[in-house]
């Protein structure tokens, strides 16, 4: 019932969550370092480890709410692709998830393939997420000005 009176906010981290959990599950189960991972973006904006728990089982469903910028889609994909890369495993399945999903969030899909991957190497070489962001809005930017 108050779920339907959630603001917008709070849809779009739950939503969120659930992409993550959906990432998590994309190799055929959760493990504990993508557990707690999901866990900390659901602590950082303000959600209980145990609300997160009902809501990736399943037992709370949270609508679609994408993100309205090109920063908040950065850090929705940053977040999925530093999940990709919890376990220490790269999945082809996990990476395709984290394609579709740049796709779903409205980044063009001529780019969506470079951009998970300059996340995922600035992520591997430990480049601060600040400056990944800055490189790759700078490479949107440039990569979705019309052309004449």
């Amino acid at each position: 019932m108050f779920g339907f009176f959630e603001n917008e906010s709070a849809k779009k981290i739950k939503s969120h969550l659930l992409n993550l959990a959906a990432l998590a599950k994309a190799d055929g189960h959760i493990d504990a370092r993508e557990m707690s991972f999901i866990l900390a973006v659901g602590k950082k904006n303000g959600i209980d480890s145990s609300e997160v728990k009902e809501l990736i089982s399943g037992a709370k469903g949270a609508s679609a709410e994408l993100p309205t910028s090109d920063s908040e889609r950065f850090d929705q994909i940053y977040d999925l692709v530093e999940m990709m890369l919890a376990d220490g495993i790269v999945d082809d399945n996990e990476m395709d998830f984290c394609i579709m999903m740049a796709e779903k969030l409205g980044f063009r899909q001529a780019i969506v393939g470079v951009l998970v991957r300059k996340i995922s190497q600035g992520v591997k070489d430990g480049v601060p997420q600040g400056q990944i962001k800055e490189e790759s809005l700078s490479f949107l930017n440039y990569n979705t000005l019309p052309t004449h």
